[in-house]
């Protein structure tokens, strides 16, 4: 039982920190493009609600929704589920890949908007300084915008690996509860208690409980050392 237990909670872990890797690369090119003005380009410029719209939806939809479609998406039998399997061996279903990949986007809000928030409330004349210097956009927001809001950079990833910890219904419905795959530790949780297990449920609900405060606490640090700056 012990072996288990440390088992789910290094699947648990695991699964937040790939999370949070991929969406803090992933967020910054997203933030990256919805940051820019793209007053000459009115295709572009058209889409931008579109996809704030798509990062922004996870917020608001059932879990179940979110993996239902996932599902349907990755399956075997659609074009891009068969491509990924018969190409990189690629099985989304009841895999820890599979539950990786519907975290990400899941968890797409908590990631990006913190971020595109903070990049949006930046002065204009941070942006235009550094254009009447000959730098490029891109050059702009690595070198000058992002080492603004490094400390809600921190946050945002601090808010997706809690978020991640405690995901429920995306993980069950995606990759099922597979001891040693897929089973993590808000799952977990659920099993013993259902199993009248209080003992074990109450050792996981500890350990989640304990981790989450001290992540929230140390958010609360960081967003009062944002307030003095």
């Amino acid at each position: 039982m012990e072996s288990e237990f440390i088992s789910t909670l290094i699947i648990t872990f695991k699964l937040a920190f790939y999370t949070t890797s991929i969406l803090l690369v992933l967020g910054l090119i997203i933030v990256y493009i919805l940051s820019n003005d793209y007053q000459e380009n009115k295709t572009l410029k058209k889409l931008k609600p579109l996809i704030e719209t798509l990062v922004t939806i996870p917020i608001v939809l059932p879990p179940t929704v979110v993996g239902f479609y996932l599902l349907i998406i990755f399956s075997p039998k659609s074009k891009l589920g068969k491509l990924l399997n018969e190409t990189f061996g690629f099985s989304f279903a009841f895999t820890f890949e599979g539950i990786v990949l519907a975290s990400v986007f899941f968890s797409l809000p908590f990631m990006i908007n913190p971020i595109y928030n903070a990049i949006n409330l930046l002065p204009a004349s941070l942006k235009e300084a550094s254009y009447s210097l000959g730098k490029s956009r891109l050059t702009t927001f690595l070198k000058v915008q992002l080492p603004c809001i490094k400390n809600n950079i921190i946050s945002a990833s601090a808010i997706t690996f809690a978020h991640t910890i405690g995901e429920f219904g995306i993980v069950l419905m995606v990759g099922g509860n597979i001891p040693n795959e897929t089973k993590v530790a808000s799952i977990a949780i659920y099993d013993e208690f259902e199993s009248l297990n209080f003992t074990m449920a109450h050792k996981y609900s500890i350990t989640l409980f304990l981790l989450s405060f001290a992540i929230l606490l140390t958010i609360y640090f960081i967003n009062r050392r944002i307030g003095r700056i």
